[in-house]
């Protein structure tokens, strides 16, 4: 018989788990290990809280699985499962998660047993083609992750998941969002990389609590002008987007002109130009010069000039244009310590064109 815990301690909390753990188990050896235990007289099914079969060989979930009937996490992640019965049914699981396994949308049952109790849900790296509408009649559940399958669209009856924090879906082959996940008033992390979006809906600016949306790695041309309203917004990361790719390329690949360029020395060190000295086309040119907004920075611009904005995500700091005209793009690093300590108000800058 294997040993059902990653410890021989007495402590309760180690009473409370049954941890399989790379132990390379087909289904029969499995089953008789829980079987075994479940007529132990020592210690019994109902003290059992959490069970872990991470890299395990499951086509399924055991049956006698069922006879925990107080398990609230169950973690069957890397062991081929292909087939999910209705584990809902006779436990009082809060937690699954099954990442990394042969999961499909033919894998689940036609429905789960609507249970109260369902908080988190992890079907990551799976082989779902469709979003398994079965979720959505847990009413509070809180973190559903579905990154990495190829689920191809977000339905409008996600609404129905009104007490979730964290949606994550990257890696999927999303081409929109439905106008209904503003309806998440709850959500403060919504990820969505890695897939081929291209517009957002502006109700993702009723999402008050968001702290954090991921987007990178879409076909974003464009955000949403309401998206300014998410105040507490301070995590968006938008690269590898033509959003940002686009003008960061202008802004390292669009010198100023000899004109320009004639023009700003003529301004920065105010050499006296009078009437008849040149063209007076020039003199008019030389009047519309307009100051850098880097309070640091004495230059000027005429034409050529950087818009910028400065956005924090998980992999660092990214260029993408702002409301805010800069001379030249070393301003954006002489100016970082001015706009830093008031990043909310750089995002509500964003150019949204």
């Amino acid at each position: 018989m294997e040993n059902y815990t990653s410890s021989d301690s007495d402590s309760e909390s180690l009473n409370k788990v049954l941890d399989f753990t790379h132990q390379l188990l087909e289904m029969e050896t499995l089953e008789d290990n829980l079987e075994v235990f479940v007529n132990d007289e020592k210690r019994t099914a109902e003290e059992i809280e959490t069970i872990i079969l991470n890299h395990n060989h499951l086509e399924t979930l055991p049956f006698n699985l069922f006879k925990f009937v107080n398990l609230k996490t169950l973690d069957v992640s890397y062991s081929g499962l292909s087939v999910l019965p209705d584990i809902f049914k006779h436990t009082s699981i809060t937690t699954f998660v099954a990442k990394n396994n042969h999961l499909s949308n033919k894998s689940l049952p036609k429905t789960f047993t609507i249970n109260a109790k369902v908080r988190e849900v992890n079907l990551s790296g799976n082989a779902f083609s469709a979003f398994p509408e079965q979720l959505l009649d847990f009413p509070n559940l809180k973190y559903l992750y579905l990154g990495s399958n190829q689920i191809t669209a977000i339905p409008r009856k996600i609404k129905k998941l009104k007490s979730l924090n964290v949606l994550c879906m990257g890696g999927n082959w999303l081409v929109d969002v439905p106008e209904t996940v503003g309806e998440l008033v709850n959500l403060q992390a919504l990820v969505l990389c890695d897939n081929r979006i291209d517009t957002l809906p502006p109700s993702i600016a009723r999402l008050k609590h968001l702290k954090s949306l991921l987007l990178h790695k879409n076909l974003l041309k464009a955000l949403p002008p309401e998206i300014v309203g998410l105040k507490n917004l301070n995590e968006l990361s938008l690269r590898d987007n033509p959003l940002v790719v686009r003008f960061v390329s202008d802004m390292m690949h669009d010198p100023g002109s000899l004109l320009e360029l004639a023009g700003r020395t003529i301004k920065i060190y105010g050499i006296e130009v009078k009437p008849g000295d040149i063209p007076q086309t020039l003199i008019s040119y030389l009047e519309h010069a307009h100051r850098c907004v880097n309070p640091q920075c004495k230059g000027v611009f005429f034409d050529n000039r950087v818009e910028h904005i400065k956005f924090v995500d998980f992999c660092g700091k990214y260029r993408i244009p702002l409301l805010q005209y800069l001379c030249s793009s070393k301003c954006i690093k002489d100016s970082e310590e001015v706009v830093r300590p008031n990043r909310s108000y750089m995002v509500k800058k964003v150019l949204l064109g």
